[in-house]
């Protein structure tokens, strides 16, 4: 067992795969930081100052007593949810753009002509024959 497990973490594959996540975790936090302060504070402004991260429907208040919370605020927080989706259509959209400019990379390798290959083994083999044959006569 301890064989097998060995062969298929050292794969090829299993190995561009914990890469692509490492790097896909940073590349989350970066592309996070653009939505947080850069898009959002543009579409703020856009929007007479709302900071839709903090946009919700409030559907219990939060009960406080002498100034210590009791029962936490119940509330559908919409506004984050359309942080996220903006999140997401960035990285989705930085993904597609990486995935088409691989796969025309892709492309123009297989488009390269092959190299010209000479004559097999085989062929060669026959052709021996043939003039040692032909030397005999």
């Amino acid at each position: 067992m301890w064989k097998d497990f060995k062969s298929f973490i050292t794969k090829g594959n299993i190995l561009d795969l914990a890469i692509g996540v490492i790097i896909g975790g940073a590349f989350g936090k970066i592309v996070t930081s653009l939505v947080n302060d850069i898009i959002m504070p543009v579409i703020g402004m856009l929007t007479a100052g709302v900071d839709i991260s903090t946009l919700k429907y409030v559907i219990n208040e939060a009960v406080v007593t002498d100034g210590v919370e009791v029962v936490a605020e119940s509330a559908i927080k919409y506004g984050l949810f359309f942080q996220n989706i903006i999140n997401f259509l960035i990285i989705a959209f930085c993904i597609f753009y990486f995935v088409r400019s691989l796969s025309k990379f892709k492309k123009k390798e297989e488009e390269k002509p092959a190299a010209p290959s000479g004559p097999t083994s085989e062929e060669l083999l026959i052709e021996i024959r043939d003039l040692l044959k032909n030397n005999s006569k």
